[in-house]
C-alpha cells in the first residue's frame, strides 16, 4: 500500500511543480508592464528601476523562477503588485476559510443528495420515477452555473415580490447567505454523482453474490443495505478528486456572481488588475486543494478496497 501511495504522492508533487511553472511562465509572457501599471503610467525612471529591482523583474526569467520556487519553499508567496507593501498571503488569508467553507458544504450536499437520488433511481429502474430523477440530474449536470444563477435570482426575486420568504443574493457570513451559493455550486456535482451511483448500484445488483444472498432468503431491504450499498459506494471514492475539481472551477463563477470574498473572487479581481503574484498564489492554492483531495481519495480507496493493496 505504501509503495502505491508513495508513487501517487510523487506524481502529485510533479503536478504541483508543473502548475508553478505554467503560472509563472504565463505571467512572465503576459503583455504589458506590471511596474508601469503599478505606477499608474507615471514617468519616473528612478522609481521604475527601483521597483523592477525590488520585485526581481530585472533578472533573467530562469533566475526569477528559481527565486519564486525558493520563496515558495520558505512559505513566502511574494508581494502584491496592486498593493506593494502587502504580502500576498495577507491578501488571500481571509479568502481561504471562505472558499473552504463553500467548497466543503457544496461537497457534502452534493454527496448526500447525489447518492440518495442515485439509489432511488436504481431501485425504481425503468419506471417513470427513474426517468424523472435522471432527467433532472442530467439537466443539473449539463447546465453551467452561470446559467443556473440568473434562474435562481429570478425565482428568488419572484418570491420576494410575492411576499414569500426569500434569500440574499450576495455576501457571505450569515446562514441565509450560504444557501443559494452552495446549491448552485453543488448542482453539477449532484447530477454527476447521482448518475454514477445509479450505474454502480445496477452493476452490483447483477452480481452473483447478490443472487446468492437472495437465494438464501435474505429480505431485499437487508441485501440492499448490507451488500449492494457497501459495494456500490466504492466507485464514489474514485470521483472525490474530480468532484473537487468541479467545485474549484465552479467557485470562480459562484464567488464572483454572489460577491463572496473567497479565493476565486480574489483571483478574478487580480486578473483584471494584472496582479500576477496574487494570481500565481491563488492558482497554486486551488491546485493544491485538488491534489490533496486526490491523494486522500487514493488513501481512502486503498483502505476500503483490499484488491488495490493486493495488486
Amino acid at each position: 500500500m505504501w509503495k502505491i501511495l508513495s508513487r501517487r504522492a510523487l506524481s502529485l508533487l510533479f503536478v504541483l511543480f508543473s502548475v508553478t511553472f505554467l503560472t509563472f511562465f504565463v505571467s512572465y509572457l503576459a503583455p504589458g508592464d506590471p511596474i508601469l501599471n503599478m505606477m499608474g503610467g507615471r514617468q519616473d525612471p528612478v522609481r521604475y528601476a527601483f521597483l523592477r529591482h525590488l520585485y526581481g523583474l530585472d533578472q533573467p526569467w530562469l533566475f526569477q523562477y528559481g527565486s519564486y520556487l525558493n520563496n515558495l519553499l520558505h512559505g513566502n508567496l511574494g508581494y502584491s503588485f496592486k498593493y506593494p507593501e502587502r504580502p500576498v498571503w495577507a491578501l488571500i488569508s481571509n479568502g481561504v476559510p471562505v472558499s473552504l467553507q463553500l467548497g466543503l458544504l457544496a461537497l457534502v450536499f452534493s454527496l448526500g443528495i447525489g447518492v440518495l437520488a442515485g439509489v432511488l433511481a436504481a431501485l425504481w429502474q425503468n419506471t417513470w420515477r427513474d426517468t424523472g430523477i435522471m432527467a433532472v440530474m442530467l439537466a443539473l449536470y449539463s447546465v453551467p452555473s452561470f446559467v443556473i444563477i440568473p434562474l435562481a435570482w429570478a425565482i428568488d426575486l419572484a418570491l420576494y415580490k410575492a411576499g414569500l420568504p426569500s434569500l440574499p443574493v450576495a455576501g457571505w457570513g450569515k446562514p441565509e447567505q450560504v444557501i443559494l451559493p452552495v446549491l448552485v455550486l453543488a448542482a453539477a456535482n449532484v447530477g454527476f454523482i447521482a448518475r454514477l451511483m445509479r450505474n454502480s448500484m445496477l452493476q452490483v445488483m447483477r452480481e452473483d453474490f447478490i443472487r446468492t444472498a437472495r437465494a438464501k432468503g435474505l429480505p431485499w431491504r437487508v441485501v440492499i443495505r448490507k451488500h449492494v450499498l457497501s459495494n456500490a459506494l466504492l466507485p464514489l471514492l474514485t470521483v472525490l478528486g474530480p468532484a473537487t475539481a468541479f467545485l474549484v472551477t465552479g467557485a470562480f463563477v459562484v464567488e464572483n456572481l454572489f460577491a463572496i470574498p473567497g479565493i476565486g473572487y480574489l483571483a478574478v479581481q487580480s486578473i483584471g488588475q494584472r496582479d500576477y503574484p496574487v494570481i500565481q498564489a491563488t492558482t497554486l492554492l486551488l491546485a493544491l486543494a485538488v491534489v490533496v483531495m486526490n491523494l486522500l481519495t487514493d488513501i481512502a480507496y486503498t483502505i476500503a478496497d483490499p484488491r488495490v493493496r493486493v495488486e
